[in-house]
């Protein structure tokens, strides 16, 4: 006999609710540790790492750039607030993984890679569908135009008419053509 004053479908949304975080934070704790433990073998050009890049087509100083992006991408997303920045990362690390398939997938070098790549991939969308409120960008209300977001910050609240455009136009409606 089942007690339980709460509906069965509510009582499961309960339980879910309760793991998102751990499920956030398990996921977000993996692609942290793999952005930051492989920008920092991009960055010191390990061999195996240098090899592999080579065998891919790229030249050898990308590994100090991407490295560093990688170190970044991991620390952004283990700030608190900055979610702008969090999306950046996040993009970042999803178009790192998936250019790396692509890059495997097109050599046909070190295919064993591609399950790892496609599993940070997932992990990385996981992470960035799971997170809480406070990490995520604010989103503006139906109906509001982009320009009354930003009412304060000069420029932004009134267009400025271009030449050849309706609104310069008006103004000039009434001046002889030269």
């Amino acid at each position: 006999m089942n007690t339980s004053t709460e509906l069965p479908g509510i009582a499961s949304r309960y339980r879910f609710l309760r793991w998102r975080p751990a499920a956030y934070w398990l996921a977000t704790a993996a692609v942290v540790a793999e952005l930051g433990v492989g920008g920092i073998w991009d960055i010191t050009r390990q061999p195996s790492v240098r090899e592999l890049l080579t065998h891919l087509g790229y030249p050898s100083y990308f590994l100090v750039l991407l490295g560093i992006w990688k170190v970044l991408g991991a620390a952004a997303l283990l700030v608190p607030r900055r979610a702008l920045l969090k999306e950046w990362a996040y993009a970042g690390a999803f178009f790192a993984y998936t250019g790396a398939i692509v890059s495997h997938l097109a050599t046909g070098y070190a295919l064993s890679e591609v399950g790892v790549l496609a599993l940070m991939t997932a992990l990385t969308v996981l992470s960035w569908a799971l997170r809480p409120p406070s990490r995520c960008t604010p989103r503006r209300a139906p109906g509001i135009p982009r320009a009354a977001t930003a009412s304060g910050t000069p420029g932004l609240a009134h267009p400025i008419p271009a030449p050849g455009h309706a609104a310069a136009d008006a103004g000039e409606a009434g001046s002889p053509a030269a």
